[in-house]
């Protein structure tokens, strides 16, 4: 067993409201904690505090309560802090949506987690008021931030000027907040994170990832996925430092926001990083101000991010982490001293195995390359899950009796103590951090009519970045073209989960007990 370099933490036993402003001092009031950089608008510690409260005690006289399931259709916009604290106050469940879903995944979310409750903004709203309808949730409960006519707004909601209620509720067993994962195969599941799942993860995180209260954080990450809720809406505001949000990625927007208001520490996907290596755009910009940038959500190699490291003058650290585990589990602490291309040490209190798949032996021993062999990275910790909603089958195979979580992922350790992803024992395909389960895909191509089977697997693109590529089985006759294909899952499905290339064959490889075969498709792609 592998076990934390760090000292270990004792993490408060309170809910993430009294973690992150019962601490709020006179000093910290008139600190910058949000800036929006469309209008310039800034949104003070001391304010913030006050909406999250005033939005809680709107709430609460409308019958939210411990038992309600809220769900938050919303991009990185500053009302974003105020509505996810506000209903956390009240110790309600959160579920954060994706804001690209389509109407019909957002309809599948929203039933699973039995929300009864949305808050969504305008332009998502079409989408956003047909789920609901479909699930039965009534129009002056679908909160819309920016204001529609027929909806509550946040501005009418603060303007009641309320207070909330005391709530008790024990912050280690209360669900704060549904995430939803695939895992490490299938279809998405609600993560169950407790209070003390995520004030965990912050205080594990803050000896490690050095954000000071002079910091301007970058929020480009969604607040939706729990990297950008854990490491920015929660790690960032307990540091006092201050998050300019970015509603959306673009990368002139993204390089003109860093300059205009020099912030300091970014928080990226991969994908961001392979632009800040190479895209001629990032010279016309003055980059100067940013000291420090941590990659994670998918494998960042070493060469891309040393280059980019080197090209604006900042140092680059890499972490790693799932749902599941609130997220954070491994990252290379701030003084570093260890490969960038590695995800770094386990952080305080997390301890960790490396286990065979095959023979379930524990991989202990160090080679002469200074390496163990690859196994599956299990981790134990205060941070890991409660559990999926309503999926004890799926919860036993992930969670074990000693408490680690087994989290498909393949990886060695160094003698130095650092840990290195090299695969994934899961089937998922991670497009530009995002998770796609192939079954999710595959079940959609399954109900086209011109379609008798089908595989999804992941591929390499003409970029290196994976994505999703069908094999399918078309009705004789059917005159299908990959086109055809692509097209109709495109139009169901959020666009990282876009089929991006198909090809025809005879039948899916299959076990005797009906599984696909993927490593056979591989193989053949391979040739």
């Amino acid at each position: 067993m592998f076990h934390s370099p760090h000292p270990s933490v004792e993490v408060p036993d309170e809910s993430i409201y009294d973690y992150l402003f019962g601490s709020l001092d006179d000093g910290d009031l008139d600190r910058v904690a949000l800036v929006d950089p469309a209008s310039g608008a800034e949104t003070t510690y001391g304010a913030l505090r006050a909406q999250v409260d005033a939005f809680a005690g709107a709430l609460a006289v409308r019958g939210v309560d411990t038992d309600t399931v809220v769900a938050m259709l919303c991009p990185n916009v500053p009302a974003f802090a105020t509505v996810f604290h506000g209903i956390l106050r009240l110790g309600a469940t959160i579920t954060t949506i994706n804001s690209l879903y389509t109407a019909h995944e957002i309809e599948n979310q929203l039933r699973d987690a039995a929300a009864t409750w949305l808050v969504t903004v305008s332009p998502l709203l079409p989408q956003a008021l047909e789920a609901a309808r479909a699930v039965g949730i009534p129009d002056e409960r679908v909160i819309v931030l920016d204001g529609v006519e027929g909806h509550p707004d946040l501005r009418a909601l603060l303007g009641e000027g309320r207070t909330p209620p005391e709530v008790t509720i024990d912050p280690a067993t209360h669900v704060a907040v549904l995430p939803y994962s695939s895992g490490t195969t299938g279809v998405p599941k609600g993560v169950m994170l407790s209070h003390r799942n995520l004030v965990a993860n912050v205080h594990q995180c803050r000896p490690v990832i050095e954000i000071g209260a002079d910091d301007r954080v970058l929020a480009v990450l969604p607040f939706f996925h729990i990297y950008g809720m854990t490491v920015l809406l929660n790690l960032a505001l307990r540091q006092r430092a201050t998050l300019v949000t970015m509603p959306r990625f673009d990368l002139m927007e993204f390089l003109r926001v860093i300059q205009d208001h020099r912030c300091t520490f970014l928080f990226i996907a991969p994908p961001i990083a392979v632009a800040l290596a190479k895209h001629p755009a990032v010279e016309q910009f003055d980059l100067s101000s940013v000291h420090s940038v941590f990659s994670g959500a998918a494998p960042l190699d070493g060469e891309t991010a040393e280059t980019a490291g080197r090209r604006i003058g900042a140092r680059f650290f890499q972490g790693y982490g799932m749902s599941e585990l609130s997220p954070v589990s491994h990252a290379i602490p701030a003084e570093g001293g260890m490969p960038v291309s590695s995800v770094g040490v386990l952080i305080p209190n997390c301890d960790a195995k490396l286990v065979d798949p095959e023979t379930g032996a524990e991989l202990e021993e160090h080679g002469d390359d200074g390496l163990t062999a690859p196994g599956e990275i299990w981790v134990r910790g205060p941070n890991v899950m409660l559990g999926y909603l309503n999926r004890p089958d799926a919860t036993a195979e992930t969670l074990d009796a000693d408490g680690f979580l087994h989290t498909g992922d393949i990886g060695v350790h160094h003698v130095d103590g650092y840990f290195t992803i090299v695969d994934r024992l899961k089937e998922l395909i991670k497009y530009h951090g995002y998770q796609i389960a192939p079954a999710e895909l595959e079940a959609l191509l399954l109900s086209h009519p011109k379609i008798q089977d089908a595989a999804v697997i992941g591929v390499r693109g003409d970029d290196g970045e994976e994505i999703p590529k069908a094999f399918v089985v078309a009705a004789p006759d059917a005159g299908l073209s990959a086109e055809d294909v692509m097209a109709f899952v495109a139009g169901q499905v959020a666009p990282h989960k876009k089929v991006r290339r198909v090809e025809f064959i005879d039948a899916v490889p299959k076990s005797a007990s009906g599984k696909i075969l993927r490593k056979d498709l591989r193989a053949r792609e391979a040739a």
